[in-house]
């Protein structure tokens, strides 16, 4: 009864900690004569998540290359077992570091992520060598959006 106590007051407690931050307080609201926060303040932000977005993604793309390298001179079926892991890693590492991005880089890297996605799929095959066009279309996609920020 008293583990069942403690997990449910720290339950509550964690409840109160994530609401504290969606309440707004009492008289924190901006009167009609003050001015509203002016909204260029927020594109600078984002920006700036979309810039760090695309340098860690470029740097993940580039990491799983390396390690994709790796695991082909393992050979078939052992090595495609690997090469598809990686594939299936590199993909979840893209959309991990696409979070907060603009929307056209979020939409490419998320291109990005389906053709990695389709390479480990295709690699679970020990006599597969999949093509890598729809990879590179995807990759110069997600070059295009991040230069564009």
């Amino acid at each position: 009864m008293y583990q069942n106590r403690l997990v449910l007051s720290g339950l509550a407690f964690a409840a109160a900690i994530a609401m504290a931050g969606c309440d707004p307080q009492p008289g924190s609201e901006p009167s009609a004569a003050s001015p509203a926060p002016a909204a260029s303040s927020a594109a600078p932000a984002v920006d700036a998540a979309t810039a760090k977005a695309c340098a860690d993604i470029k740097k993940a793309l580039k990491d799983n290359a390396d390690k994709i390298a790796v695991a082909e001179k393992i050979g078939p079926p052992a090595g495609h077992i690997a090469v598809s892991a990686q594939w299936t890693a590199g993909s979840a590492s893209v959309i991990a570091f696409s979070i907060g991005a603009s929307g056209p880089v979020g939409a490419a890297a998320d291109k990005v992520q389906q053709e990695m996605a389709a390479l480990a799929d295709a690699y679970d095959s020990a006599t597969a060598k999949p093509g890598k066009e729809k990879l590179e279309a995807a990759l110069k996609e997600l070059d295009t959006a991040c230069s564009a920020n």
